[in-house]
């Protein structure tokens, strides 16, 4: 028999990746697409109290991230776990717009890797994304601002463990960021490439749904 306390969470941590932003506030509990709500209802909820870690050692990032930010300091991260959006991002970590000093130059690669977490504008993609994925199609009701993770943080984890399930991304996606990574070319028009510089990234598909790329009129 496994004795209960030798799986106690008490001294480990917990980082959310992002948050959606709402009038100027990262949303509560109360929002029901809520990622910290996510967390708690589908996870740390269902772990015994005198088990699960306490709450100071969940760390969720807010519309002021310096108090986040600073608790990467504190304790080792040992595994990101974490997902690809149809714009090829991880959390909310998406290309920039090319717009202004942007529009013919993107970020390099190293620029990109400087945003620690912050206050991002999401692009259509990532809000078609979210609404077909979470919100039922009612693309009017997903929040166009979020706080994310940056790459600074990413890189303080010690691995990166990305799973494709078939339903965030596409065919096509899966394979270019595979390539990207495994061939060691970054370019932050995909950011999901720039992890291709991390010591130890990890992608898992779901093969039933992998899909192929052959055109076909539906």
């Amino acid at each position: 028999m496994v004795n209960e306390m030798n799986l106690s969470l008490k001294n480990c941590h917990f980082w959310g990746m992002d948050e959606w932003i709402i009038d100027e506030k990262a949303a509560d509990m109360d929002f029901a697409l809520g990622f910290a709500k996510a967390d708690m209802e589908m996870c740390f909820n269902h772990i015994k109290p005198e088990l699960r870690m306490p709450m100071e050692n969940l760390h969720f990032p807010t519309e002021t991230p310096k108090e986040y930010i600073e608790s990467w300091n504190n304790a080792r991260c040992v595994v990101m776990q974490g997902g690809q959006g149809e714009v090829k991002h991880w959390a909310f970590n998406d290309p920039l717009k090319r717009e202004g000093k942007y529009k013919d130059n993107l970020l390099t690669p190293e620029e990109y890797r400087q945003f620690s977490t912050r206050q991002v504008e999401l692009p259509p993609i990532t809000l078609m994304q979210n609404a077909r994925t979470s919100g039922g199609g009612t693309v009017q009701n997903i929040p166009s601002s979020a706080v994310t993770v940056g790459p600074v943080q990413t890189w303080q984890a010690e691995k990166v463990s990305i799973w494709h399930p078939g339903h965030h991304d596409n065919p096509f996606g899966m394979r270019l960021t595979t390539y990207m990574i495994s061939q060691q070319i970054a370019d932050s028009a995909v950011p999901m490439s720039l992890l291709s510089d991390h010591d130890c990234i990890q992608f898992s598909f779901l093969r039933s749904v992998f899909g192929v790329c052959d055109v076909e009129m539906h």
